[in-house]
């Protein structure tokens, strides 16, 4: 005889039911909703995102002048001559509302170019001497990479000239 015959026949465990759940799963269950909850709460409590990077505050005299500069028409093809007076005039009412202490709005030429360079070395307004000598010159013609970079230079200046 086998010794193996002599063994009892293996028992079957009993069936393993899915309810109840163990007592982690009731937790578990508990917490899925508050977690829900708070996540939803979090998702609109959250500012939205923008998909431009919000531009700093300007105050209300440079955001004038900037929409003034804006208004003015770029000479292309055409003589700058009024439209560089036209920037010269922004640029000295800005300069006397900003620093009335200050006599920059009598100045003229290299004089007036440095003063503004001194305020905003970022706008580099000193390398355009057109700036004060093209309005004298009745037939002044810039091309348009010139038209394009005074207005950029005018427009730093305006937006981050210190006072």
């Amino acid at each position: 005889m086998n010794p193996l015959d002599r063994l009892e026949p293996l028992i079957a465990p009993p069936p393993v039911s899915w309810w109840p759940p163990a007592p982690g799963w009731w937790l578990l269950v508990a917490l899925l909703p508050l977690l829900a909850w708070l996540l939803w709460r979090r998702r609109t409590r959250l500012p939205r995102r923008q998909t431009k990077a919000a531009a700093p505050e300007l105050d209300p005299l440079r955001q004038a002048a900037l929409d003034e500069l804006a208004r003015l028409r770029r000479p292309y093809d055409e003589p700058a001559g009024p439209w560089l007076q036209q920037l010269n005039e922004l640029l000295k009412r800005l300069c006397r509302s900003h620093y009335p202490n200050d006599p920059c709005h009598t100045l003229s030429g290299r004089a007036w170019l440095a003063f503004l360079d001194t305020r905003c070395p970022a706008a580099g307004l000193t390398r355009w001497m057109v700036l004060v000598e093209g309005a004298y010159r009745p037939q002044c013609r810039l091309d348009d990479k010139a038209v394009d970079g005074l207005y950029q230079a005018v427009e730093i200046w305006i937006r981050k000239h210190h006072v």
